[in-house]
């Protein structure tokens, strides 16, 4: 980093079941990649959110059906569509084929991610996890998906993963994050914080963001930034 480039912090907060977290996630790397040439050093650090607490830890149930019982089936397919629309303009090939789970297990293995590897296998780790939670229709509470992810993303290998599930290694950390999110007000995701100043919350596009980044690199002043309008959220 040269003398001249800013650091900027992103604190990203969201559920591994939320797919305009996936599809946020996905704006936010095409948004580095287009500014990578401005004074701007972009960090970024994913925090866990719990956006179904009822969800259980050890039964998988069939997401199609949790959904129409959740929305309705008219409320869902508007929903659905919105999801695979936008997804499908990234590449994303987001399916409501599988089964849902609570994801404290999956943001364990995340933030031992970010501990043992930084942000690199953080965002290795969760790329694994969305594509095959949204794409494959894998079971984020299955300790033997957890395990094959965390060795296919690099984080560790299979054996080890399933060691690290069975104990409560990072749980009070993830619970206590969510916690926390949650007394701040968070109660949707993604919510993505700029330098500890600033909220960006939804699924924005790239430009979005590209704008954000572009008036951060333009002065070395901490100006505040224009207010960044709605875009879709899972909420609790």
């Amino acid at each position: 980093m040269t003398a001249a480039q800013k650091v900027v912090n992103l604190v990203v907060i969201g559920d591994l079941i939320c797919p305009w977290c996936y599809i946020g996630e996905k704006e936010m790397e095409r948004a580095i990649d287009a500014v990578k040439d401005l004074p701007l050093t972009i960090k970024v650090e994913h925090r866990p959110y719990q956006l179904q607490p009822s969800l259980p830890e050890d039964q998988a149930i069939v997401k199609r059906e949790w959904y129409l019982n959740r929305f309705g089936k008219d409320k869902f397919a508007m929903f659905e569509q919105m999801v695979t629309t936008r997804g499908s303009q990234l590449g994303l090939n987001i399916s409501y084929d599988g089964t849902i789970t609570q994801t404290i297990r999956a943001h364990r293995l995340s933030l031992k991610a970010l501990k043992v590897g930084g942000q690199e296998r953080q965002e290795a780790f969760l790329n694994a996890v969305h594509k095959a939670y949204f794409e494959q229709g894998k079971n984020l509470g299955d300790f033997e998906v957890l395990s094959e992810l965390a060795e296919a993303s690099g984080l560790m290998s299979k054996e080890q993963a399933t060691k690290f599930l069975e104990t409560d290694e990072c749980r009070e950390e993830v619970i206590n994050m969510m916690a926390e999110a949650r007394k701040k007000g968070v109660t949707g995701v993604p919510f993505t914080i700029v330098d500890g100043r600033w909220a960006v919350i939804g699924g924005q596009t790239a430009d979005v963001y590209i704008q954000i980044f572009k008036k951060l690199a333009q002065t070395e002043k901490v100006t505040p930034l224009s207010p960044v309008p709605d875009a879709p959220m899972c909420s609790v």
